[in-house]
């Protein structure tokens, strides 16, 4: 019961669910691109489709999205595309000379724009359901005065500055939190933007979202998680449907599949799983199973343990 214990971790003063569902998904950050980039040069795209992120360590530039207008990036603008569409990023102004990325230590004297690029790798199917909620691509601007953004550029950029060893690593564990903070600060910019996620931000209904992530093997009402909203169960479903487009047995059986997934892949047995997550029954484990992800139990905790 280990990692169901991980799972639910109680919280001690506010409620807060979203970290249950990054924890569970368990992301990565491999940064692809970290330099100067001089002369006349032009950046495309990592990979369409893939989850990315730039922001500018060093000077402006300009990013251009078919059908979008062109966008300034400012030192310290962050970008993120939860799904990456073409696009590419150029110097603000002309510049001449062959395109070259430098390290920031050799190029002290040489104009250019600073750039750190990081695709976002996610250890869990249900990742795909996220990134499904966030627009096409949105921007954290610097000169908003976000603390934390200020806080991480400059611990970056000093580790672009020294040249030291673990220098990547540390850069790498930089950009989990950069990408993590971007996702708060999102649903709190622009909650109406953020689907069924902006439910992580109502008090209320959160109440009832922290007892389902705690114990997901309850055999979980209408009626005893409205008392826990301190909602009648009428006002309860209702809010839950207007804030989420769910209904809560919706939320219920999502919640306990994105589990499942995680012991599954960690190699867990089929019958311990459907246990772990409130099935009775196996088969009807199974069958909610298949139907959310489209590929049994059994073969994902098979394939978990191929090379075991």
């Amino acid at each position: 019961m280990n990692d169901i214990n991980n799972i639910k971790t109680a919280k001690s003063s506010v409620i807060d669910v979203l970290s249950d569902v990054l924890h569970l998904l368990n992301l990565d950050v491999d940064i692809y691109h970290n330099a100067k980039v001089c002369g006349d040069w032009r950046i495309d795209e990592h990979k369409l489709g893939a989850t990315c992120f730039h922001i500018v360590t060093l000077g402006n530039c300009i990013m251009y999205i078919p059908d979008t207008e062109p966008v300034v990036l400012n030192e310290g603008d962050l970008v993120v595309f939860p799904r990456e569409l073409t696009h590419h990023i150029l110097p603000s102004k002309k510049l001449t000379g062959r395109q070259r990325h430098l390290p920031f230590s050799k190029a002290k004297s040489i104009s250019g724009t600073g750039l750190l690029c990081g695709e976002v790798l996610f250890n869990h199917k249900g990742s795909s359901f996220l990134l499904e909620q966030f627009p096409s691509f949105f921007i954290i601007q610097n000169s908003n005065g976000e603390n934390w953004l200020k806080f991480i550029l400059d611990m970056i950029i000093n580790e672009n500055k020294s040249d030291q060893p673990a220098s990547k690593a540390i850069i790498n564990r930089l950009s989990e939190l950069l990408f993590t903070y971007a996702i708060r600060q999102h649903l709190k910019d622009s909650p109406n933007d953020s689907g069924m996620l902006k439910i992580y931000n109502d008090s209320r209904l959160t109440r009832a979202i922290q007892c389902i992530h705690k114990n997901p093997e309850r055999n979980w009402t209408l009626k005893n998680l409205a008392k826990e909203a301190g909602l009648s169960r009428t006002l309860f479903s209702e809010n839950f449907k207007l804030v989420s487009g769910w209904t809560p047995g919706q939320y219920l059986v999502w919640w306990r599949m994105q589990i499942a997934w995680s012991l599954l892949s960690k190699g867990e047995l089929v019958s311990q799983v459907a246990e772990k997550v409130g099935y009775q029954s196996e088969s009807s484990f199974s069958r909610a199973f298949t139907k959310m992800f489209s590929v049994t139990a059994g073969k994902v905790r098979r394939d978990s343990t191929k090379y075991l």
